[in-house]
Protein backbone atom coordinates (compact mmCIF):
# COMPACT_ATOMS: atom_id res chain seq x y z
CA UNK A 1 0.00 0.00 0.00
CA UNK A 2 2.97 2.33 0.91
CA UNK A 3 4.25 1.52 -2.64
CA UNK A 4 1.61 2.81 -4.67
CA UNK A 5 0.52 5.44 -2.32
CA UNK A 6 4.88 6.74 -3.18
CA UNK A 7 4.27 5.63 -6.44
CA UNK A 8 1.39 8.23 -7.15
CA UNK A 9 2.82 10.67 -5.67
CA UNK A 10 5.91 10.59 -7.60
CA UNK A 11 3.37 10.35 -10.49
CA UNK A 12 1.62 13.04 -9.72
CA UNK A 13 4.72 15.13 -9.23
CA UNK A 14 6.28 14.13 -12.59
CA UNK A 15 3.14 15.46 -14.39
CA UNK A 16 2.41 17.97 -12.36
CA UNK A 17 6.34 19.52 -12.06
CA UNK A 18 6.65 23.02 -10.87
CA UNK A 19 7.96 25.69 -13.65
CA UNK A 20 8.84 28.95 -14.40
CA UNK A 21 8.25 30.52 -17.44
CA UNK A 22 9.12 34.00 -18.63
CA UNK A 23 7.26 36.05 -21.25
CA UNK A 24 8.25 39.17 -22.42
CA UNK A 25 6.07 41.26 -23.80
CA UNK A 26 6.72 43.54 -27.33
CA UNK A 27 3.52 44.96 -27.50
CA UNK A 28 1.24 47.26 -25.08
CA UNK A 29 -2.01 45.15 -26.07
CA UNK A 30 -4.19 46.33 -23.11
CA UNK A 31 -4.31 48.72 -20.25
CA UNK A 32 -1.93 46.82 -17.99
CA UNK A 33 1.15 46.89 -19.79
CA UNK A 34 0.60 50.54 -21.10
CA UNK A 35 0.31 51.35 -17.48
CA UNK A 36 2.89 49.62 -15.73
CA UNK A 37 5.19 50.86 -18.35
CA UNK A 38 4.25 54.41 -18.38
CA UNK A 39 4.46 54.14 -14.64
CA UNK A 40 7.90 52.91 -14.45
CA UNK A 41 9.00 55.58 -16.90
CA UNK A 42 7.10 58.26 -14.82
CA UNK A 43 9.26 56.47 -11.70
CA UNK A 44 12.53 56.53 -13.84
CA UNK A 45 12.56 60.38 -14.59
CA UNK A 46 10.83 61.73 -11.19
CA UNK A 47 13.43 59.73 -9.30
CA UNK A 48 16.48 61.33 -11.21
CA UNK A 49 18.88 62.83 -9.01
CA UNK A 50 22.38 63.43 -9.85
CA UNK A 51 23.97 67.47 -8.94
CA UNK A 52 24.86 68.05 -12.69
CA UNK A 53 20.99 68.40 -13.43
CA UNK A 54 21.04 70.88 -10.83
CA UNK A 55 23.32 72.92 -12.59
CA UNK A 56 21.03 73.10 -15.46
CA UNK A 57 18.94 75.90 -14.58
CA UNK A 58 18.38 78.86 -17.06
CA UNK A 59 20.49 76.49 -19.39
CA UNK A 60 19.50 75.40 -22.97
CA UNK A 61 19.62 71.76 -23.18
CA UNK A 62 19.50 69.56 -26.05
CA UNK A 63 18.35 65.93 -25.40
CA UNK A 64 19.82 63.02 -27.59
CA UNK A 65 18.37 59.92 -26.93
CA UNK A 66 19.00 56.40 -28.17
CA UNK A 67 16.83 53.31 -27.81
CA UNK A 68 16.70 49.67 -29.51
CA UNK A 69 14.22 51.55 -31.81
CA UNK A 70 12.74 54.52 -32.75
CA UNK A 71 9.60 53.37 -30.84
CA UNK A 72 6.25 55.44 -28.93
CA UNK A 73 7.67 54.30 -25.95
CA UNK A 74 11.17 56.39 -26.57
CA UNK A 75 9.17 59.11 -27.70
CA UNK A 76 7.27 58.87 -24.03
CA UNK A 77 10.19 58.90 -22.18
CA UNK A 78 12.03 61.87 -24.08
CA UNK A 79 8.99 63.60 -23.36
CA UNK A 80 8.65 63.05 -19.98
CA UNK A 81 12.15 63.80 -19.70
CA UNK A 82 12.19 66.88 -20.90
CA UNK A 83 9.09 68.16 -18.84
CA UNK A 84 10.99 67.34 -15.73
CA UNK A 85 14.04 69.24 -17.26
CA UNK A 86 12.44 72.12 -17.55
CA UNK A 87 10.15 72.20 -14.54
CA UNK A 88 12.27 70.55 -11.70
CA UNK A 89 15.59 71.58 -12.67
CA UNK A 90 15.12 74.94 -14.57
CA UNK A 91 16.13 74.11 -17.64
CA UNK A 92 15.53 75.65 -21.07
CA UNK A 93 14.74 72.54 -23.39
CA UNK A 94 15.78 73.42 -26.73
CA UNK A 95 15.63 70.89 -30.37
CA UNK A 96 18.90 71.72 -31.75
CA UNK A 97 22.26 70.71 -30.00
CA UNK A 98 23.51 73.84 -32.31
CA UNK A 99 21.29 76.21 -30.11
CA UNK A 100 22.12 74.13 -26.66
CA UNK A 101 24.66 75.43 -23.36
CA UNK A 102 24.52 71.56 -22.49
CA UNK A 103 23.56 67.98 -24.00
CA UNK A 104 22.09 65.36 -22.13
CA UNK A 105 22.90 61.93 -24.13
CA UNK A 106 20.23 60.00 -22.93
CA UNK A 107 20.80 55.55 -23.33
CA UNK A 108 17.40 53.37 -22.56
CA UNK A 109 18.58 49.91 -21.67
CA UNK A 110 14.59 49.10 -21.23
CA UNK A 111 11.47 50.35 -22.01
CA UNK A 112 9.11 47.72 -21.83
CA UNK A 113 6.97 45.20 -19.88
CA UNK A 114 7.88 41.18 -18.67
CA UNK A 115 5.92 38.55 -17.09
CA UNK A 116 7.08 35.65 -14.37
CA UNK A 117 5.12 32.91 -14.08
CA UNK A 118 6.08 30.69 -11.27
CA UNK A 119 4.37 27.67 -9.59
CA UNK A 120 2.58 24.53 -10.94
CA UNK A 121 0.74 24.54 -13.94
CA UNK A 122 -0.94 22.04 -16.32
CA UNK A 123 0.14 22.85 -20.16
CA UNK A 124 -2.52 21.85 -22.72
CA UNK A 125 -0.58 23.48 -25.61
CA UNK A 126 -0.42 19.52 -26.76
CA UNK A 127 -4.46 19.48 -27.42
CA UNK A 128 -4.98 19.66 -30.89
CA UNK A 129 -7.03 23.15 -31.21
CA UNK A 130 -5.65 24.64 -28.32
CA UNK A 131 -3.20 27.41 -28.41
CA UNK A 132 0.04 26.03 -27.38
CA UNK A 133 0.33 28.30 -24.18
CA UNK A 134 -2.46 27.39 -22.63
CA UNK A 135 -2.25 26.26 -19.13
CA UNK A 136 -4.14 25.36 -16.12
CA UNK A 137 -2.73 26.86 -13.18
CA UNK A 138 -3.03 24.41 -9.73
CA UNK A 139 -0.92 27.04 -7.58
CA UNK A 140 1.19 29.89 -9.44
CA UNK A 141 2.62 33.28 -8.68
CA UNK A 142 1.93 35.75 -11.90
CA UNK A 143 4.08 38.82 -12.07
CA UNK A 144 3.38 41.17 -14.47
CA UNK A 145 6.35 44.26 -14.68
CA UNK A 146 6.70 47.53 -16.09
CA UNK A 147 10.83 47.80 -16.28
CA UNK A 148 12.15 51.36 -17.75
CA UNK A 149 15.95 51.52 -17.17
CA UNK A 150 18.63 54.38 -18.42
CA UNK A 151 22.11 55.99 -17.96
CA UNK A 152 23.27 59.78 -19.41
CA UNK A 153 26.30 61.59 -20.20
CA UNK A 154 26.05 65.20 -19.14
CA UNK A 155 28.07 68.20 -20.28
CA UNK A 156 28.91 70.98 -23.21
CA UNK A 157 28.99 68.12 -25.39
CA UNK A 158 27.13 65.28 -23.90
CA UNK A 159 29.95 62.88 -23.58
CA UNK A 160 31.09 64.16 -20.33
CA UNK A 161 29.79 62.80 -16.79
CA UNK A 162 28.22 59.48 -17.01
CA UNK A 163 26.07 58.66 -14.67
CA UNK A 164 24.95 55.21 -13.22
CA UNK A 165 22.25 53.16 -14.37
CA UNK A 166 18.91 54.05 -12.56
CA UNK A 167 16.15 51.61 -13.20
CA UNK A 168 12.49 51.99 -12.15
CA UNK A 169 10.09 49.12 -11.74
CA UNK A 170 6.60 48.53 -11.22
CA UNK A 171 5.10 45.62 -10.48
CA UNK A 172 1.48 43.68 -10.02
CA UNK A 173 1.40 40.39 -8.98
CA UNK A 174 -1.51 37.78 -8.53
CA UNK A 175 -1.95 34.26 -7.29
CA UNK A 176 -3.27 31.85 -10.20
CA UNK A 177 -5.62 29.30 -9.00
CA UNK A 178 -7.30 26.78 -10.68
CA UNK A 179 -10.08 28.75 -12.93
CA UNK A 180 -9.16 32.00 -10.75
CA UNK A 181 -6.71 33.99 -10.18
CA UNK A 182 -6.68 36.48 -7.05
CA UNK A 183 -4.65 40.06 -7.21
CA UNK A 184 -2.34 40.36 -5.19
CA UNK A 185 -0.61 43.65 -5.60
CA UNK A 186 -2.35 46.69 -7.50
CA UNK A 187 -0.81 49.53 -9.82
CA UNK A 188 -4.02 52.25 -9.55
CA UNK A 189 -2.42 55.74 -8.73
CA UNK A 190 -5.11 57.33 -8.10
CA UNK A 191 -4.70 61.27 -6.78
CA UNK A 192 -6.28 61.68 -3.18
CA UNK A 193 -7.16 65.47 -4.37
CA UNK A 194 -9.98 65.90 -6.92
CA UNK A 195 -10.04 69.07 -8.78
CA UNK A 196 -13.87 68.62 -9.06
Amino acid sequence: MIRITLSLLLLSCFLLSACSTRDLQDSLNGSTSQRLVTHSIDDLISGLTDTHLDELRDKKVFINSYFLSDSTLKSYADHRLSIELSRRFGADVVNSQAKSESVITVFYTSLGTDIDSFGISIPFGYVPGVDESTKLNILTLEKFHGISEMYYYIGKTGIENRSKVVQAIVKTDALGLPFITIPLSNIDRHETDSWF
